[in-house]
């Protein structure tokens, strides 16, 4: 999903139109996964674990494709803001 919506950042020149077209195909691939993922997970896990495990996920792989692929640097602040998500998962997952 990193790649159908921010992969085109690169590409400012194509036409919008073919943009979401490109972008489209390659989000129902991983469509194609998510959804059978998330319905087997959830004989594991909450909805709101399932999430907090996405999100965790995406913004883990996202840091990375903007560092490689769109070369924009790493900032003090995102990873401040990444440790507030981690504080999300304990507290997502901690049984009180």
């Amino acid at each position: 999903m990193t790649f159908a919506w921010y992969g085109h950042l690169k590409f400012k020149n194509v036409p919008i139109f073919k943009v979401i077209i490109i972008s489209w195909f390659i989000a129902f691939f991983e469509y194609c996964l998510q959804v059978p993922a998330n319905r087997i997970g959830s004989s594991h896990f909450t909805a709101a674990q399932l999430k907090i495990i996405q999100e965790v996920i995406t913004l883990s792989v996202f840091s990375v494709f903007s560092i490689l692929y769109l070369k924009e640097n790493f900032k003090w602040n995102y990873a401040v803001a990444f440790l507030f998500i981690l504080g999300a998962v304990f507290f997502t997952f901690k049984e009180f």
